[in-house]
């Protein structure tokens, strides 16, 4: 079993560590160009597949806006260029052969040109309940009139605590006595008043994940 090799480019001094990266990646393995797998920082989902020469990485890394290699155009291509669906670099991986990358991004809206969020096309999104989150962010900053997220926003913690635990026991009743069904619809508003109340409190999902990590250990 081969042990991933992971560089992480974060904003503390940036300088020594997108030094010590560039140095790592192998171009001239792979005759100048590497393959850059994207992933969404928040859901780990796969976006796309790229490629980077040492132009389009030392730009990438500069700019934190992620720009590739095109074979096709063969020239430098910035990813949103066109669309102004930009990748914002959260993180820089590279692997244990030193010649592929991965990059964690947050996308500004769909990566694929045909309009859908992956370029990868999956059954269902695995990871909605992070998209709701991103959601639920998004009204806080840009309320939108007649968005179901702003009603509880308006009035308050108290407001939305209390309706968290009104959703909880509309949860426990249905396991209890009702239908699948509606164990499912309750579970869903239950979930979702979660993710307002976190949001609220200036928490979010990865902190709970964070935490339950620990705790299982």
């Amino acid at each position: 079993m081969s042990v991933s090799c992971v560089c992480v480019l974060t904003d503390t001094f940036p300088g020594r560590q997108e030094k010590n990266q560039y140095m790592n990646v192998d171009f001239d393995k792979t005759n100048g160009l590497v393959p850059v797998i994207i992933q969404d920082k928040q859901t780990l989902e796969v976006l796309m597949l790229g490629y980077m020469n040492r132009e389009a990485y030392d730009k990438t890394v500069a700019e934190r806006i992620v720009t590739f290699y095109s074979r096709s155009k063969e020239r430098l291509w910035t990813k949103g260029e066109t669309s102004g669906n930009f990748l914002h670099v959260d993180g820089i991986h590279i692997d244990c052969d030193n010649d592929t990358l991965l990059i964690k991004v947050k996308a500004d809206g769909p990566t694929c040109h045909t309009g859908s969020r992956s370029c990868f096309k999956t059954d269902y999104n695995h990871n909605f309940i992070f998209e709701l989150e991103n959601i639920v962010a998004d009204r806080y900053t840009n309320p939108k009139e007649g968005s179901y997220v702003n009603k509880p926003h308006s009035k308050g913690l108290n407001k939305i605590a209390q309706k968290v635990g009104e959703e909880a026991v509309e949860t426990v009743i249905a396991a209890l006595n009702e239908t699948e069904t509606d164990m499912v619809n309750e579970s869903s508003d239950l979930v979702f008043h979660l993710l307002v109340l976190l949001r609220e409190k200036g928490l979010d999902l990865e902190r709970i994940a964070r935490n339950l990590e620990e705790r299982h250990r």
